[in-house]
């Protein structure tokens, strides 16, 4: 600051009284873009006004009852204030702390929606601000992929905060994929076959071109494939199921060598997502039923737990078999603690299916009362 302006903010007392002191404060800190000040300065002015000390001794719990709720309006009024100048700045990182404290995270994400990929410094910042903080996941998840590439993604994905907005993230990360294979397919056609290929579909792209697969041949990162394949199976938009399906169906056709060892009921890692994958889009349902329910027969849960039934289950409830869900439950998963469970449990899909006096029946020879009252009671 430079010494005159102590002198200046004396002359603004002198002429103005404590209003003209602080009004050529606050635009001092305001024009030097000193903005952690300025927010001081209006703190600072309401406890003047307030009859309080200047200066902050403590926390919010410190200032006095009787003052305190129109105090609290000030701090918030402050911190929108200068959150929104850092955000006006383009400055999210400094924005946000001021917009946490007083509980608002739609400014800042309607920021960070606008942002693009690029190498400014605080980035890293931005993305830990929308995904981590779940200020805004989606365009966190995006920033992520732009930035990073997939194999960040796919480790962040892992870790996503919450259900909202997992879904969309998740078709981001398959279109993704998706566009990669195809891309670097259509290269290797155009080198071979001396022109560009006129599809973008994968499925097309392989038809016809088993030479594609020759000599351990492989496009993408396998172990990228197989990830985005394990989060396939939560879908639920056929286009983005179909897209996935094809990226399963040339896993298929690479070398055995690429064909990674995964945990039961998906060993044969490309071929059991497929099979899941076709049923959920309501091709070959009764086979892939049989399919995961013989590899439920044929696990042993000392072994390898009760993943296989779990699975099988999912399946039977993403296909609404509510009732052939209930059979499978009660047939593998019987005495199965519910804090093991990835899947409902046996009295949530009682109530799934309507199935009330079955539930009761069976909360009774459990002896669960909460679980018999739910039957008994529900009306």
């Amino acid at each position: 600051m430079e010494p005159d302006t102590f002198e200046l903010l004396e002359q603004a007392r002198l002429a103005g009284g404590a209003a003209g002191g602080f009004d050529f404060l606050l635009q001092r800190f305001r024009d030097e873009k000193n903005y952690p000040s300025l927010f001081e300065a209006r703190l600072m002015q309401k406890r003047l006004d307030l009859g309080l000390d200047p200066l902050q001794i403590g926390s919010l719990e410190d200032v006095p009852a009787a003052v305190r709720p129109t105090y609290e309006r000030a701090f918030i009024d402050a911190a929108r204030e200068v959150g929104g100048l850092f955000l006006a700045d383009g400055d999210v990182a400094r924005a946000w702390p001021y917009f946490r404290a007083i509980g608002e995270s739609a400014p800042v994400a309607a920021v960070i929606e606008q942002i693009t990929p690029g190498k400014d410094e605080d980035m890293e910042a931005v993305i830990a601000i929308a995904f981590q903080e779940r200020v805004n996941p989606n365009k966190g998840f995006e920033l992520i992929l732009a930035q990073y590439g997939t194999c960040r993604a796919i480790t962040c994905f892992e870790q996503f905060p919450g259900p909202a907005g997992r879904e969309k993230a998740l078709h981001l990360l398959v279109r993704t994929l998706y566009r990669e294979l195809v891309a670097s397919l259509r290269s290797a056609i155009e080198r071979q076959e001396g022109q560009p290929p006129a599809t973008d579909r994968l499925a097309e792209l392989m038809e016809g071109r088993d030479w594609l697969f020759e000599n351990n041949s492989y496009y993408i990162d396998s172990s990228h494939l197989i990830a985005v394949l394990r989060f396939s199976l939560d879908l639920e938009d056929p286009a983005m199921l179909r897209l996935a399906l094809e990226m399963a169906d040339y896993g298929r056709r690479l070398s055995p060598m690429f064909e990674f060892k995964v945990d039961p009921p998906f060993q044969n890692v490309y071929t059991d997502h497929a099979i899941y994958l076709r049923a959920l889009l309501g091709e070959d349902v009764d086979s892939a039923i049989a399919h995961f329910r013989q590899k439920a027969l044929d696990s042993d849960p000392e072994q390898v737990g009760t993943a296989p039934a779990q699975v099988l289950v999912t399946l039977l409830l993403r296909l609404d078999r509510v009732r052939e869900a209930i059979a499978a439950s009660l047939e593998f998963l019987e005495g199965v603690p519910a804090a093991q469970l990835g899947c409902p449990t046996l009295f949530q899909l009682c109530q799934m299916a309507g199935e009330w006096d079955k539930l009761k029946q069976l909360a009774r020879e459990r002896g669960d009362l909460l679980s018999f009252a739910a039957s008994l009671l529900r009306t």
